[in-house]
């Protein structure tokens, strides 16, 4: 493979994105989640107002074929991280960590408050990786209304509420 590199999501991009989607959701197989609701993925149209924005980007493989993607929305002065994908044949290389990095040190520079996100508590590559990169679990009482809204439509699709939280990266200068 040639070597890789986070850039700027394009609008060739689009498409890719549902099959990535699609195959990092793979993973799952096996756990006790409900693979059903996990496999349910964002058409590419969906990403568009994120392309948009510019908070779209992709892992590229080099010869143009993006094999990761982390799509977000600002939320005042928070960027939510809304998907997070690695194709399940490029896992465990690094490439999800380098595309988080890259997100977090592009939302200090667009002068974001914090970041955060909903995912699975113990799931190894999902509440530990966060942590891990910087991320903490919040308490009910911390979650922002936007925050407890989200979990409770990720409920309504199937995902086990008691498995899932929310997360949050300060980006202070310290």
């Amino acid at each position: 493979m040639k070597s890789t590199f986070v850039r700027p999501a394009i609008e060739a991009d689009l498409p890719r994105l549902p099959e990535i989607e699609r195959s990092a959701s793979e993973a799952f197989r096996g756990t006790d989640l409900n693979l059903e609701a996990l496999m349910s993925v964002t058409p590419a149209e969906g990403w568009r107002d994120a392309l948009r924005s510019e908070t779209l980007w992709v892992v590229d493989d080099g010869a143009g074929r993006s094999i990761a993607f982390l799509g977000a929305e600002a939320a005042g002065h928070e960027l939510h991280l809304r998907e997070f994908d690695v194709e399940l044949e490029h896992q465990g290389q690094g490439l999800g960590r380098r595309l988080l990095s890259h997100v977090i040190a592009w939302a200090r520079t667009a002068k974001f408050q914090a970041l955060t996100l909903t995912t699975f508590r113990t799931v190894p590559w999902n509440g530990p990786f966060y942590a891990a990169m910087g991320f903490r679990e919040l308490s009910p009482a911390e979650m922002s209304s936007r925050l407890v809204t989200i979990l409770k439509n990720e409920a309504y699709h199937g995902l086990d509420p008691a498995q899932r939280c929310a997360m949050r990266l300060d980006l202070d200068e310290t």
